[in-house]
């Protein structure tokens, strides 16, 4: 028996199930991050003093990794876009190039992290650095979830293509509303917790 609307777009809904699936989903992560960043306001608003990002965090690798973000949404773009030219060569080099980029972003978390405790900063220290710790360790989390994701499709799952393409490019378009929603994220928290 064939799971229904798994290519085809529902009547009701106008989207397929792993696209109404990845909706719902990701009306939850925004409730979960927008309860953190309800959180970051009232206890920063309610601090008679709050520190500088810049007091404790490095601004210029916290850049890289946007541009790296950034960069990572626009090849897992083209990935789906080369899968929908029938160009499934692209597909793999632009999905591997997002998979890297994903793991040059940890990569330089790592170092940001690591420069942290050797100065001894902890999430113990101050409400700060807990939310800090909190927030981008949560948003880690997210990238991780994402690499691997996109690793099965760059790799085993990948083999789908060459029976069922059109739900193959589908899952590559789900994959990629949730990387972008990853991107997303760290735009809010670079702003919010470098800069600000």
């Amino acid at each position: 028996m064939e799971i229904p609307y798994t290519i085809e777009t529902r009547h009701d809904t106008g989207l397929y199930n792993a696209k109404l699936g990845i909706w719902l989903f990701l009306a939850s992560e925004v409730m979960l991050f927008g309860g953190l960043f309800a959180s970051y306001i009232l206890l920063r608003t309610g601090a008679s003093e709050w520190p500088h990002g810049s007091t404790y965090l490095n601004i210029p690798l916290a850049t890289l990794n946007t541009v790296v973000l950034i960069a990572s949404s626009v090849t897992m773009v083209m990935s789906w876009a080369s899968l929908m030219m029938n160009e499934f060569k692209k597909f793999k080099i632009y999905m591997g190039i997002t998979i890297l980029c994903g793991f040059l972003f940890l990569i330089v978390k790592y170092f940001e992290y690591s420069a942290k405790f050797e100065h001894g900063y902890f999430p113990s220290n101050n409400t700060f650095l807990a939310i800090y710790f909190t927030l981008t360790g949560l948003h880690g989390l997210h990238v991780i979830g994402g690499i691997v994701v996109n690793s099965y499709f760059w790799g085993a799952g990948s083999k789908m293509w060459f029976f069922q393409p059109k739900r193959f490019t589908n899952r590559i378009e789900i994959a990629g509303l949730y990387w972008h929603f990853v991107d997303l994220v760290w735009i809010f928290l670079f702003p919010v917790l470098y800069l600000l």
